[in-house]
């Protein structure tokens, strides 16, 4: 049997789910190990922490995605039994909706009419629920997929601030991290950007400003409590 591949929407939501597990796993372990490592603890600790964390985030964002996907899902599905009793009760209501939505572009009556009717003589309620809702009734996504990638991408992630906190030298352990993960943080939220056809510099450095917002937070608490 030929293995059916993959829509573009569902390489765009392992591609997200990826991202953002890793640009987490970056900042959440990165502020943790930072907060510790404050504190003037030893080696072992930090590590201890950091892996703690890295499990902890782990479980999280992949337990996240998975519920935040069927959650999606279950409102898309929604949708579209809604869209089938409005069909089912006024299918002439909903094809003057799509029309009209057209003719709002530009189109002419006479070309909206001619397209609608033809879109809905052979797919009336992908036709009705993708103009309505802006929703692709025959795009899934999979809340699988996403938790797996996530539960990978987490775990890889924090292995930057979790391998420089602990094997650089001494006097370079903090700002050795502190930089590594702000390269890092550049990239996922340069790719990020990409994925949603925004600004790549702005989303770059407000990702990297929450981290280093987030890192000097979690860096003071730890000098707190300082032994």
């Amino acid at each position: 049997m030929k293995k059916r591949k993959m829509t573009l929407a569902e390489q765009i939501n392992l591609i997200r789910a990826g991202v953002m597990g890793a640009n987490d796993g970056i900042l959440s372990v990165a502020a943790i190990v930072l907060g510790v490592a404050a504190a003037n603890t030893s080696n072992a600790t930090v590590l201890l922490a950091g892996m703690a964390g890295m499990l902890a985030g782990t479980i999280s964002m992949a337990m996240g995605e998975y519920v935040s996907v069927h959650a999606q899902r279950d409102a898309e599905k929604r949708a579209i039994a809604d869209e089938q009793v409005r069909l089912a009760v006024n299918a002439d209501g909903e094809q003057e909706f799509v029309i009209n939505k057209y003719m709002e572009t530009g189109i002419s009556r006479d070309l909206a009419t001619k397209a609608v009717n033809e879109m809905f003589a052979t797919a009336p309620l992908n036709t009705a629920v993708r103009e309505r809702y802006n929703i692709d009734p025959t795009a899934t996504t999979s809340a699988v997929g996403a938790a797996i990638t996530s539960m990978i991408s987490f775990p890889l992630g924090s292995l930057l601030p979790m391998l420089m906190i602990t094997l650089a030298p001494a006097e370079w352990r903090i700002m050795g991290t502190i930089g590594a993960v702000i390269v890092a943080l550049a990239i996922t939220g340069s790719i990020a950007a990409k994925l949603g056809n925004a600004n790549a510099l702005r989303a770059t450095v407000r990702n990297v400003i929450a981290g280093l917002i987030t890192m000097a937070v979690t860096y003071g608490v730890g000098h707190l409590f300082a032994r």
